[in-house]
C-alpha cells in the first residue's frame, strides 16, 4: 500500500494549506472548477443520505432486499425497478431527499462567486439553494432515459426551476452541473444499474456530457471537495468529466480514510491531494482573502 501512496510532501499539513491558498486564488479567478461530494453538504448534518452507503440502508427499509443488493445503493435501486416499477424507485428517491437541506458556508461562497460551472454529484438541492439569491445561472441535469421516449441524456433548467434548452444555457454566468440528478427541481435521478449502464456505455466518447459543461471545463482546473472515490462508477464519472481540461487537479482528502483504490486514482489521475480534515479545509478556503 504505501508504494501507492504520492510524495511525502503532498501529506503535510504546511503543503496542504498552501495548495488551498492556490485553489482559493484558482476559485476566484474561476480558473478552478469546484466538483462537489456528498461530504460537503454532510457537514451540515442534513437529515437525508449523504453517500451511496446510507441510501442503500434507507432502502432496505423500505424493501427487502437480496444479499447482493445490501450495502450497494445502485444495486438496491436496480432491484426495487425490477421487481416493482421505476416509479416506485423515484417515489423511494423522493421520499429519501425530501427534507430540505440548508446550504453550508462553503455552498454559500461558491454561490458568491460566480464561477463559470460547479460540479454537484449528490441529489440533495442545497447548492441550487446557495444560488437561489442570483438569477443569473442554471442547471444541467443527468436524466435517466428509462421510459423516457426520448433519445436525451440530459435537461436544461432555469434559476426559477423551468425546464429550458441548451441555448439559453451558453448566456448563463454560473453553470450547475449535476451529473446523476438531482431533487430539485423536477425529481431526476440517475439511480439504477439499468440507467449506468447505458451511460457508462458511451461516457468514454463523452456523449452524455453536455457540450457546455465540455465547452467551461477546456483550460480549466479541478478541486475535488467532499468526493470519495471508493467506488469504480464514482472514478468513473470523475474521469471523464475532468477529461480534457487542464493537467492540474487537487482534492481535498484525509489519508487514513482512503481505500487502496482511492489512492491508486489519486496518482493515475495526477490529482493533488491536499491532506488536510475537510472542516478546517472549508475554513480556510471561505476564509481566503484575495
Amino acid at each position: 500500500m504505501n508504494a501507492l501512496i504520492p510524495p511525502d510532501e503532498f501529506w503535510k499539513r504546511s503543503d496542504a494549506e498552501a495548495s488551498l491558498t492556490e485553489v482559493a486564488a484558482g476559485l476566484r479567478a474561476g480558473t478552478i472548477v469546484p466538483y462537489l461530494g456528498p461530504g460537503l453538504t454532510e457537514l451540515a448534518k442534513p437529515a437525508v443520505p449523504m453517500n451511496p452507503e446510507a441510501l442503500a440502508v434507507f432502502f432496505g427499509t423500505k424493501v427487502a432486499l437480496p444479499r447482493r443488493a445490501k450495502g450497494n445503493a445502485w444495486a438496491a435501486a436496480q432491484h426495487i425497478e425490477s421487481t416493482k416499477h421505476r416509479a416506485t424507485v423515484t417515489a423511494l428517491m423522493s421520499e429519501a431527499f425530501a427534507s430540505p437541506v440548508e446550504p453550508t458556508p462553503m455552498h454559500r461562497y461558491l454561490a458568491s462567486l460566480r464561477l463559470p460551472m460547479i460540479v454537484d454529484s449528490w441529489y440533495d438541492g442545497a447548492m441550487r439553494a446557495a444560488l437561489d439569491q442570483r438569477d443569473d445561472w442554471g442547471e444541467v441535469q443527468g436524466i435517466t432515459r428509462a421510459g423516457i421516449g426520448e433519445d436525451r441524456w440530459y435537461r436544461f433548467y432555469d434559476a426559477a426551476g423551468a425546464e429550458t434548452d441548451r441555448a439559453a444555457a451558453t448566456g448563463w454566468s454560473t453553470l450547475l452541473y449535476k451529473p446523476h440528478g438531482s431533487i430539485a427541481p423536477a425529481r431526476n435521478f440517475l439511480i439504477s444499474d439499468a440507467d449506468y449502464v447505458e451511460v457508462l456505455t458511451e461516457i468514454d466518447i463523452q456523449t452524455p456530457i453536455p457540450e457546455v459543461v465540455k465547452d467551461r471545463r477546456t483550460e480549466r482546473s479541478f478541486v475535488f471537495i467532499g468526493c470519495r472515490f471508493n467506488d469504480q462508477l464514482l472514478r468513473t464519472y470523475a474521469r471523464q468529466i475532468t477529461k480534457r481540461s487542464s493537467t492540474t487537479h487537487y482534492a481535498i482528502v484525509e489519508p487514513e480514510m482512503l481505500t487502496r483504490n482511492e489512492l491508486r486514482f489519486l496518482v493515475d489521475q495526477g490529482l493533488t491531494p491536499i491532506a488536510i480534515p475537510l472542516a478546517r479545509a472549508v475554513e480556510i478556503l471561505t476564509g481566503a482573502t484575495a
